[in-house]
């Protein structure tokens, strides 16, 4: 026999707890705002169905038989665990989440070293990170926040400029003082060059785009006839290129952005002199708006103020 087809309901049941909790079918029906014909009729109905006497019926009142008995300490015990277990979930805090999106570099580089303190603030939310190096998809729902490499501002969705493309050769030290003092863009076209790959994304800037871009500036008027060595190594991924420029393997092309903590405990060198700014910048952008996240928002004002 299948269960579903021998467990009595479990309304049936609760009548019979309160009935057999106060051995009085007035009483039931008052607490359970019935009355004592309804409580009296279900509880014949629940001994037809288990095919066992449940109450004896006394004067002004009912007393339970042994299989009542049993049944009543099985079904106070089971009411007693379920109430236990909704006090907890009502008392445990609800654990929110949110998805972020990235590339490899940006995850690496700024957002890991600052999450710990997003964390702090907001222990009760979980943020789960996703990278990649393709376009992100706008429309895919498991997304609620997008940080993107863009040229010019996404349109069509809420969007906030993280940082500005401030691009800049970088180095080890120990590279920097084996070569001396870059004073112009041909001892730098000279120098080992590291480079990242076109497959790595749209955007990232190779060595003769990086000259070309500099070749405009008024500080360089003979630039066009500098033409970058070849690479020495090539990356698909941003991250191994910047481990390799702190060994000491060669010039990467530094992204402010991401690099500017490297700099700052002296991992890496910027050759400044160099600088320039790309057409292409970060930018937080808020995907799967149609849903109302609190958690997204703390993230958002969090990271917004933290550029």
């Amino acid at each position: 026999m299948l269960l579903k087809e021998f467990m009595p309901s479990a309304q049936s049941l609760l009548i019979f707890e309160v009935a057999a909790r106060h051995l009085n079918f007035t009483a039931a029906a008052r607490e359970l705002g019935s009355t004592q014909s309804a409580v009296s009729q279900q509880m014949r109905g629940l001994e037809q169905q288990l095919d066992l006497p449940l109450f004896k019926r006394i004067y002004r009142g009912v007393a339970l038989t042994d299989s009542g008995q049993q049944l009543y300490e099985a079904v106070e015990s089971g009411f007693l665990q379920i109430t236990n277990c909704l006090t907890k979930l009502q008392q445990t805090p609800v654990r929110q989440y949110i998805n972020v999106e990235t590339d490899f570099a940006f995850a690496a580089f700024w957002l890991l070293p600052r999450l710990s303190s997003f964390r702090k603030r907001h222990p009760e939310i979980e943020v789960r990170i996703v990278t990649s190096q393709t376009q992100p998809d706008y429309t895919a729902q498991q997304n609620d926040i997008s940080i993107v490499f863009a040229k010019g501002k996404p349109s069509k969705y809420r969007s906030h400029l993280l940082a500005i493309g401030h691009v800049f050769p970088v180095c080890s030290s120990a590279l920097l003082a084996q070569h001396g003092a870059i004073d112009s863009p041909q001892q730098l076209a000279s120098l080992p060059l590291l480079k990242l790959a076109d497959a790595a994304g749209n955007g990232w800037l190779n060595w003769r785009g990086f000259f070309n871009h500099l070749s405009s500036s008024p500080t360089h008027p003979l630039l066009n006839q500098v033409v970058p060595s070849e690479p020495v190594l090539t990356f698909n991924n941003y991250t191994l290129l910047v481990q390799a420029a702190i060994a000491g393997q060669g010039v990467g092309i530094g992204w402010g952005t991401l690099v500017d903590d490297l700099l700052d405990n002296g991992m890496l060198v910027a050759l400044k002199s160099f600088s320039i700014v790309s057409d292409w910048d970060y930018y937080l952008v808020e995907t799967n708006t149609e849903n109302v996240l609190p958690a997204r928002q703390h993230f958002v004002d969090w990271l917004v103020s933290s550029v």
